[in-house]
């Protein structure tokens, strides 16, 4: 339980999910000098975009040497003249006097608040680079305290996160329909107006706007994970207006959602080989002694929840199939130091016992769910929703379960639960539209990037290369063995970005900047505070 305990601080502190929301009442704080939009706010910007690019922020005093602020931007970027939303903002002011500009923050997601991020900008950036840069954190459209997408409440969410998302017969395709379709219902009915703008090409348009709100002529820019996309979309939408943009834990936006969803199954099957490395040198393994054997173990403890989910020690919730594996994964995010032993406990716990009580706990954290069955923000229903614009490949149960055996050949463990995504946009996408959501698409195009975000459908292409042609050069940092966004992603898009340059950890943990190597993070430093990237073929130990 003292593992426990550790893994319970540090995932807090990596999903930036358990801040309290800050004091958004408080004293107008005394900035002036730093509310100023950027003297060239309006260069070539659509006459009718000039006013959200003119907009003098409000900044507020909201507590902890923090202060908070709302953003204008338009929900449709095609009907600028029609309905606005705020995007919700923190701010922690540079520390010392030779200030650079602001720093934009996104910890990933879909769905992550970046407000409740930079509340962390200790934990986000180096002493260093607090003290030159203005760390500003965001909530993307549709997340957290910005227009949030609503869809169910939580007792609802808590039904849905645990229905079987492996379906092994008709009965249960069934069952995983109705439930995305009862999902879509509830997003239609509260946020449906909202929905088809809420994608990625929509939050790359904001940032813009962001930027010279906070008077800055180029963006400096860190991404995490998901947050890679919103830049290198950014950094292709504006080239000119890119300043140092850090892509951490990059994703390569030219895949389809099946690609991307392989592209997992290989990351944490890397993670538990890691894993399983690991744990055959410890006296209490709790998979045996080895590969096949710990494979065949745990995939069948996942067929066991299936078939009948562990007792926790909620009588009202067991820990299902879909709950495993979230329990299992998270761990898997981390270093071996953090994660190993407690998920080697769990899993002792409940291959010996019949005891899920700690993969629940697991779970929960993953999820951001608290003990009291409230969830912190909205990001499980926003996830869905915007990978769905953002890959809109459909797939019909037929071919979901012909896919199968390509998910599962790459992954026992990990496939399955892999093998439904474009199924699952192929229903969330009909019950939109039998809602009457739009094409639940996010079809908005800024006219620089050459790329008009694709319609959903069979007939859905992916994402065309980001090049970002003339943009400064953009530090794209990934790490060998991340299991989330494996590094070949990272290759990838440093390969597109005619200005890439890439930053190579050799480790097992998800995003690498303060995640433990000074290497790492005297690189991204260096550029972030004087705009030096590093030799190419740079790797760093862990």
């Amino acid at each position: 339980m003292r593992a426990l305990a550790g893994l319970v601080a540090l995932v807090v502190v990596a999903a930036a999910g358990c801040s309290a929301e800050p004091e958004r009442e408080g004293q107008r704080a005394d900035v002036p000098d730093r509310s100023t939009p950027a003297p060239d706010a309006t260069e070539g910007v659509e006459p009718e975009l000039a006013s959200f690019y003119t907009q003098t922020l409000e900044w507020r005093d909201c507590g902890e040497g923090f202060q908070c602020s709302t953003a204008k931007v338009p929900v449709d970027y095609a009907d600028p003249g029609g309905d606005t939303l705020e995007l919700a903002l923190l701010r922690a002011p540079a520390t010392g006097d030779n200030r650079i500009g602001s720093l934009l923050v996104n910890p990933g997601g879909p769905g992550a608040s970046g407000v409740e991020y930079a509340q962390l900008a200790g934990s986000v950036v180096t002493d260093q680079v607090r003290e030159r840069y203005d760390i500003v954190g965001f909530d993307p459209r549709g997340v957290a305290q910005s227009t949030p997408v609503d869809c169910v409440d939580d007792a609802q969410l808590d039904e849905y996160l645990a229905s079987d998302a492996t379906p092994d017969d008709d009965a249960e395709i069934t069952e995983l329909e109705e439930s995305t379709l009862d999902l879509a219902e509830g997003c239609a009915a509260r946020s449906g107006d909202l929905l088809p703008h809420i994608g990625t090409a929509d939050v790359a348009r904001d940032l813009d706007i962001l930027r010279a709100a906070l008077g800055d002529e180029k963006l400096n820019y860190l991404g995490k994970s998901y947050g890679t996309f919103i830049g290198a979309l950014y950094a292709d939408q504006f080239p000119d207006r890119v300043g140092r943009l850090v892509l951490d834990g990059a994703i390569d936006p030219t895949l389809s959602g099946d690609d991307l969803g392989l592209g997992q199954a290989r990351g944490f099957e890397r993670a538990l080989s890691s894993f399983l490395t690991w744990c055959f040198d410890q006296d209490d393994c709790a998979l045996g002694t080895s590969e096949e054997a710990a494979r065949a173990t745990l995939a069948g403890l996942l067929r066991q929840a299936d078939e009948e989910p562990l007792a926790t020690d909620d009588e009202n919730r067991p820990l299902t199939e879909s709950l495993a594996f979230y329990g299992i994964i998270l761990p898997l995010y981390l270093t071996a130091d953090e994660g190993y032993e407690p998920l080697n406990e769990a899993l002792d716990l409940a291959l010996t016992e019949d005891d899920g009580t700690l993969l629940m706990t697991f779970a929960d954290l993953y999820l951001e769910r608290n003990s009291d069955g409230t969830y912190n923000g909205n990001a499980n229903e926003v996830i869905g929703l915007v990978n769905c614009l953002d890959h809109p490949e459909q797939a019909t149960a037929e071919e979901a379960q012909a896919g199968l055996a390509e998910f599962t050949a790459v992954s026992q463990v990990f496939g399955p639960f892999l093998a439904w995504g474009g199924f699952g946009c192929t229903v969330l996408d009909e019950g939109l539209a039998e809602a009457g959501v739009g094409d639940s698409d996010d079809s908005s195009d800024d006219g620089e990037s050459g790329d008009p975000t694709a319609t959903p459908g069979p007939t859905a292409t992916p994402h065309p290369p980001v090049t970002a042609p003339g943009a400064d050069p953009i530090l794209v940092v990934g790490t060998t063995g991340d299991p989330a966004t494996p590094y070949e992603w990272a290759q990838s898009l440093a390969e597109q970005l005619s200005s890439g340059v890439l930053l190579t950890y050799d480790s097992t943990v998800h995003t690498a900047y303060l995640a433990g190597s000074d290497c790492i993070d005297d690189a991204v430093d260096a550029y972030l505070l004087a705009g030096t990237v590093p030799d190419e073929g740079t790797s760093c130990a862990s």
